[in-house]
């Protein structure tokens, strides 16, 4: 018989090795392999054997299946992001950097589900129940008829469920903390998360509940752990943003009761989250609109419009490797808009340094904010600023088109409901006979190329007097 050997786990990727080394092949980390027991190689038992397997049936696409049922959270932005609020008997997975809200809006989230009748669990690996009630007296939650608990073994968390009849919220904080003693591995490795992991989902699938585990990050801004944790729970959440940073954003990631790359919109307050039922508004309440390097793009993320400022800003170069810092946006795609606006419109931003921010902490994902970008980029190049009544939106392409974007209307309604008087978009194609996009008040302006976005402000540098001649003496002669 073969002897059992442990093996060597990848914790950043779950790839198996026979002996440690110090790289893992499969994702690319270093010193991140840990010993592992091997499982027990079992084969298949006697009624498998004896094809004793219950025949499953097939049914038609057809049919009425209504929708599932939702437990409302009481924070209407969590719910627009889950969907419409939890889904009984389905597991949610909430990540995020360490402090930027994760215990706290779930300890406000199961507070309101229990005062509605609810009954909620709040199961912490992490602190003690007197620092749970600590935060819940900080948050003005401590009257709420939660029920609190400090366990990280599995055991004694899967027996007190199994008891548990009409529990309807989970919550376990979290799941890198529990432990499996059938397992020789530490807390928070592959094989603890996963085992873990399948053992409380299968848990809230059998008892009704819905389970909801928060989850480590690494310093990439990903889940720890394996990736197989996120496929086997029903939504994933990202918390984004940046701790000193009154915003936080809700970002799902995966959803099968929702809609994906939806987001809720929070500020952080000392009485916890607070809900922000207008993000644009908020994005844009500190924007100058008389400054270069400075333009509006109307966004999509799932099925809400969000207007936020794209900043940039062009400076000289003090090395022979001009810098290249961006904040919300894709690195990757501003250096194609930077060629993009050297070959196809003559431009020279090569030599500079080139910071790229989207204001208030939002990540910017889809190609439709090229066009901003591009305003933005070609604004601070010339000094001179964009129209603070205009906003931006369309996709470049690298011989200089502006190709269409979806769900135009939806962002220029949310322009027009915030006072703007005028946007740049695509020029749209006659297609099936739809009828142009005509909203009141609100002026269109219909490009086909990167240069007619540049030709404005090349004719506003050209009718600028030249740098001795500005300030308060060219002002003067101008006034004479």
């Amino acid at each position: 018989m073969a002897k059992d050997r442990n093996r060597f786990v990848c914790q950043a990727c779950g790839a198996v090795f026979p002996k440690w080394q110090g790289r893992c092949d499969a994702c690319g980390e270093w010193n991140t392999l840990q010993e592992e027991a091997a499982p027990v190689a079992r084969g298949p038992g006697p009624a498998a054997r004896a094809g004793g397997g219950k025949r499953v049936a097939f049914v038609g696409l057809e049919g009425e299946t209504a929708p599932p049922p939702r437990i409302p959270t009481g924070l209407a932005e969590l719910d627009r992001v889950l969907g419409g609020g939890l889904v009984p008997a389905s597991a949610v997975l909430v990540g995020g950097d360490p402090g930027i809200g994760k215990s706290t809006i779930l300890l406000q989230a199961a507070a309101r589900i229990a005062g509605s009748g609810r009954r909620a669990l709040y199961i912490s690996g992490e602190e003690a129940v007197a620092q749970v009630r600590l935060r819940a007296l900080r948050l003005g939650l401590e009257g709420a008829p939660l029920a609190l608990a400090a366990a990280t073994a599995l055991r004694d968390i899967a027996a007190s469920l199994e008891d548990e009849d009409e529990a309807a919220l989970v919550v376990i904080d979290s799941i890198q903390t529990l432990w499996l003693d059938a397992l020789d591995s530490a807390p928070g490795t592959v094989a603890q998360v996963r085992a873990c992991a399948a053992e409380l989902i299968r848990l809230a699938k059998s008892r009704g509940f819905a389970l909801v585990l928060v989850g480590h990050v690494t310093k990439e801004g990903m889940l720890a752990g394996p990736r197989v944790l996120e496929h086997m729970v029903d939504a994933t959440l990202y918390f984004e943003g940046d701790r000193g940073h009154q915003f936080r954003i809700l970002r799902a990631v995966k959803n099968r009761f929702g809609a994906t790359d939806e987001i809720g919109v929070f500020e952080m307050t000392e009485r916890g989250l607070v809900e922000v039922p207008n993000p644009s508004a908020l994005f844009l309440a500190e924007r100058r609109g008389n400054v270069a390097g400075s333009a509006v793009f109307a966004g999509i993320e799932g099925t809400r419009p969000v207007l936020v400022e794209v900043q940039a800003l062009l400076a000289p170069s003090a090395g022979g490797s001009p810098r290249r810092q961006v904040v919300g946006w894709d690195a990757g795609r501003l250096a194609m808009l930077m060629a993009v606006l050297e070959a196809r419109c003559g431009m020279t931003l090569g030599m500079n340094d080139v910071y790229l921010n989207i204001a208030g902490g939002l990540r910017i994902a889809e190609p439709a904010a090229d066009l901003a970008v591009a305003a933005a980029l070609v604004s601070a190049a010339t000094d001179r600023p964009t129209d603070p009544g205009t906003v931006y939106f369309g996709e470049v392409g690298l011989s200089g088109e502006i190709r269409q974007v979806a769900q135009a209307e939806a962002r220029l309604r949310e322009a027009q409901k915030l006072g703007f008087a005028g946007a740049v978009l695509p020029r749209r194609l006659a297609r099936g006979g739809r009828a142009p996009i005509a909203l009141d008040g609100l002026q269109l302006a219909e490009i086909g190329h990167i240069a007619d976005l540049v030709a404005p402000f090349a004719a506003k540098a050209e009718r600028r007097p030249p740098a001795r001649e500005r300030g308060p003496a060219a002002k003067a002669k101008a006034e004479a």
